[in-house]
């Protein structure tokens, strides 16, 4: 008999997503994302961090104080890394895996690339600005979105 307790591809995929999550250098928040085909198969994996050739040792990791002395304007979140990275041909249809709800302007890049299925798993922003304006539009296009119902199951690497 096959066994019965494998994981599901919900769990796999959001499992994907964390796992990305934690190449990020970002001291405070570590987000993962990772697409998926119709038929279940990985396009492409991102996290949040900064741009190729801009050092995470020059460039700011802080929250607060001056624009230009916090990460917000130089760091690239795990949506777009995971659509900038892919190297296929269209996403049209995909299905999005992320450790935290898009921001609005990840939204609009997962709506311009196709994607029509998001899956997140936190969504501690969801009383902002950024976070309500993602919803509209993603509502407005017509992209469907679903908290990933955990299961408690734990998985352990030795690596």
């Amino acid at each position: 008999m096959k066994r019965k307790d494998y994981i599901s591809w919900d769990e796999y995929f959001m499992g994907v997503s964390v796992l990305s999550g934690m190449r990020s250098k970002d001291p405070n928040t570590q987000v993962g994302a990772c697409i998926v085909s119709s038929d279940n198969k990985i396009l492409s994996m991102g996290y949040n961090g900064f741009p190729n050739n801009c050092s995470d040792d020059e460039f700011p990791w802080e929250r607060e104080g001056d624009t230009l002395d916090t990460k917000y304007p130089f760091v690239t979140h795990s949506e777009l890394n995971a659509i900038l990275n892919y190297r296929g041909g269209s996403l049209e249809g995909a299905k999005i895996y992320v450790s935290l709800f898009p921001c609005n302007e990840c939204a609009k890049a997962i709506i311009q690339a196709g994607i029509k299925t998001i899956v997140y798993d936190s969504d501690k922003y969801a009383d902002t600005p950024s976070t309500k304006a993602s919803k509209m539009m993603l509502d407005a296009a017509g992209v469907k979105y679903y908290k990933y119902e955990r299961t408690g199951r734990k998985i352990e690497m030795d690596l």
